[in-house]
């Protein structure tokens, strides 16, 4: 056995302890936390206004869902996720019967799939077997909430499977390929010059063409890797007729896509987009179908087929082979729908996950592209892998890891990437992009020095870029040393118990509201010295970040109600870490909420997620944190001591 099967078995006895972590998990909060608590982390809508029900384009049956209340909390649902509806079952108290009736939940047992999310509606795909006249006319309030995510599991089981069981064909190649040293072929043509790129990107661009196996793309923080990465699949495009581009999120797939629509190519998406507007929506696979010129005669057979499932007692032989007619011909009316549609594409678009999609089933492509390859799981990656014949790796893995729940699967080496085996074991295949445009130079040093041996250098024009005259673009607020009473303005009984961190739940992990109050002031205080009218004309946009979900909701909360920032609102966004992955803003505040006597600082021991924190900021960062908590651990101390050289 080699050693690559050896270490993909590992990689699955790992995955099913996360699955199994992940049910679990699961199960105990399905059972235990209340529906608004689930609401509060946006894990369901309760209670639900119940829309139309529907046959979409697809043939598949659809139900509208409208959310009522808590519109302003960050809902987890998206594209592809399976979720489960509920309603409110009241049943008397059992000691005394003149109390008020407690709540109990009765879940539907159908699980539904999440097809179209905007804002505040939502499709949802169902069987056809769900009792969905029970759902709309139901006498109680109606929910429904994320279900535990089976398909991904299964689908990153098979393609780990698969890929240990391949013999003798490009699969097997790759597999032996990335698990070894054995250095990755190459062409050698002549290099092609692209003026409008810097140096770095040019060398990128130029060694996914020469790549015949691999090639990883390595962007830091703002050096242009989405350009790059475009600009490859362009280039790849004039050699092949068409290219399969995936990322692990639905966002990540957005964003590649409408750089490569705006470029002129033709992209079919396949899922839809979490970004929704008419010019996303009009490159995905269900439009395209729907604009088909065939498509309303198809529609027209299947509707007819329906009809005939309605009349099962009437008909006899006759109605059978009716239908049987009739689904040959909508067959073959869909086959050739979707032999134009892919055949007209350069650029099929899908998450990993979604690459198994059905549609796409006996396609085969010369280059698959994956965009933040450092974000999924290995598991992951191997799902289209079957499809290619090469493989371009693009991310940063000094960046945000894949989510891993299971500690003992983390520490085992679950959360280890492709990307971060492929870097590891093929250097020659990497190609670090050096060039940032997004940041100052004093905000970039610390990042450049500490994670990327000092390569990465900020482009002149942006170099020196501000605000404000004279302005520090980084410094660090203590919020030991903040006014705990500022937090209630008619004054604490106990500031012991208002200051410093306190923990909330393991979903929402920790706030600090002293901090937070701090936050608000030092915005405030900021926003005074740039001028209202200046704000407002040059449009000048604000990211408050922390890590903690907590301290997330508490900033939004006081945002929301500080008169102060009513005309600023639609500048300002707060969210996680994990949020603002692939963003960037003029001004960005970073709270890290830990404040305790013991240094205990949790998971921001995850430097690569402060990583994301700290580049998110064009032109001010502005840290706050309790110093004498977290510079016990030396990043911290460094970060500190760094944001102090710049006072003297």
């Amino acid at each position: 056995m080699s050693l690559a099967i050896e270490e993909l078995k590992r990689q699955k006895l790992l995955l099913q302890m996360e699955y199994y972590a992940e049910k679990e998990e699961f199960r105990r909060q399905t059972e235990t936390a209340g529906v608004a608590r689930k609401v509060k982390r946006g894990d369901a809508w309760f209670p639900l206004r119940m829309g139309k029900s529907f046959y979409n384009s697809l043939n598949q049956r659809a139900i509208e869902v409208f959310r009522t209340t808590e519109q302003d909390i960050e809902h987890n649902f998206e594209f592809g996720r399976p979720v489960m509806f509920f309603r409110e079952k009241n049943t008397p108290h059992p000691i005394n019967a003149q109390q008020s009736s407690s709540t109990s939940l009765y879940y539907y047992h159908f699980t539904g799939t999440v097809s179209y999310v905007d804002g505040d509606r939502m499709i949802v795909i169902v069987p056809d077997s769900a009792p969905l006249l029970d759902l709309q006319s139901a006498e109680t309030p109606v929910g429904v909430q994320l279900s535990f995510d089976e398909t991904s599991y299964k689908t990153m089981f098979d393609a780990l499977d698969r890929v240990i069981a391949a013999k003798d064909n490009r699969l097997a190649q790759l597999r032996e390929l990335f698990y070894t040293n054995r250095k990755a072929e190459r062409f050698t043509f002549q290099p092609t010059t692209f003026p409008w790129l810097n140096p770095t990107q040019e060398r990128a661009v130029n060694e996914v063409l020469w790549a015949k196996d691999v090639a990883v793309v390595h962007g830091p923080p703002g050096t242009g890797k989405t350009t790059t990465l475009v600009e490859a699949i362009n280039e790849t495009l004039m050699r092949e007729s068409q290219v399969l581009v995936c990322a692990q999120s639905n966002m990540a797939v957005d964003w590649i896509c409408e750089k490569l629509v705006d470029r002129g190519v033709n992209v079919l998406r396949v899922g839809n987009p979490t970004r929704v507007n008419d010019k996303m929506l009009g490159f995905t696979y269900e439009r395209r179908f729907e604009a088909h010129p065939d498509y309303p005669q198809l529609w027209g057979l299947r509707k007819a087929i329906r009809e005939l499932r309605g009349q099962r007692r009437k008909g006899g032989e006759n109605r059978h082979q009716k239908m049987e007619r009739l689904k040959a011909r909508a067959t073959e009316l869909e086959i050739r729908i979707n032999a134009e549609l892919f055949g007209e594409a350069r650029v099929i678009a899908s998450t990993l996950v979604g690459s198994a999609h059905r549609t796409l089933e006996g396609m085969k492509f010369g280059t698959l592209f994956v965009d933040e390859a450092a974000q999924a799981l290995e598991a992951a990656c191997w799902i289209p892998m079957r499809r290619v014949t090469r493989v371009v790796l693009a991310g940063d893995h000094c960046q945000l890891p894949p989510t891993v729940k299971s500690i003992a699967a983390l520490r085992a080496g679950l959360g280890k990437t492709l990307m971060e085996r492929i870097v590891e074991n093929k250097p020659e295949a990497v190609t670090l992009l050096k060039i940032q445009y997004r940041m100052n130079e004093k905000i970039m040093r610390f990042s450049s020095d500490w994670f990327y041996h000092g390569q990465v250098e900020s482009a002149p024009q942006i170099r020196y870029r501000g605000i404000l005259d004279y302005d520090r673009p980084i410094e660090w607020r203590d919020s030991r040393h903040a006014d705990a009473a500022s937090v209630h303005p008619e004054g604490l009984e106990n500031t012991a118990e208002t200051y410093g961190e306190t923990f909330v739940g393991s979903s929402f992990g920790r706030v600090n509201k002293v901090e937070a109050q701090l936050t608000l002031d030092t915005l405030r205080d900021y926003f005074t010295k740039i001028g209202r009218q200046r704000l407002l004309d040059e449009r000048i946009d604000v990211g408050v970040i922390s890590p903690y979900r907590a301290q997330v909701q508490y900033l939004r909360g006081l945002i929301k109600h500080e008169a102060f920032f009513k005309p600023y609102r639609r500048l300002i966004s707060v969210n996680t870490v994990d949020g603002f992955q692939g963003q960037e803003r003029d001004i960005i505040l970073v709270s890290l909420v830990r404040s305790n006597d013991e240094g205990q600082i949790g998971f921001l021991r995850d430097l690569r997620r402060m990583n994301v924190a700290i580049t998110r900021a064009r032109m001010k960062l502005i840290i706050l944190g309790d110093v004498r908590t977290l510079t016990r651990h030396p990043f911290y101390k460094k970060l500190y001591e760094y944001t102090e050289e710049e006072v003297e």
